[in-house]
């Protein structure tokens, strides 16, 4: 439609078939990149970590919340459930935006391709 090929988009066409990983520092495909130059598997492994820390965020959030509700607000036994509910969407949304936060950092910071060296190449 805008002079492109179907499924290219603009920066894939300025690289080679073969890149290197940002992060593994491995040769793989262009298609299976990102604009950040990460592969899948860099990808899914840094969205595991993020996961992690986003539960742990989450359950810290929500048992925080659970003692302050427990000794400060003292609830009825009449809304218990109400409560109950309140801790259990502040562990989801906690650990929602934890995990964005910690995806976001760790691809910034990149941390693994800055230590990483190069694959040596068998001639």
């Amino acid at each position: 439609m805008f002079g492109r090929k179907e499924n290219e988009s603009a920066w894939k066409s300025r690289y080679p078939d073969l890149t290197t990983c940002i992060r593994c520092l491995e040769e793989k495909d262009v298609e299976g990149m990102d604009r950040l130059l990460w592969c899948e598997s860099c990808r899914e492994t840094a969205r595991q970590k993020a996961a992690a820390w986003g539960w742990g965020f989450g359950i810290l959030l929500a048992g925080l919340l659970a003692a302050w509700i427990w000794l400060v607000v003292q609830p009825s036994q009449l809304i218990v459930g109400g409560w109950i509910a309140t801790v259990v969407a502040a562990l989801w949304i906690g650990s929602r935006v934890a995990k964005e936060i910690a995806y976001g950092v760790l691809r910034f910071s990149n941390r693994k391709a800055a230590e990483a060296f190069p694959p040596k190449r068998e001639e």
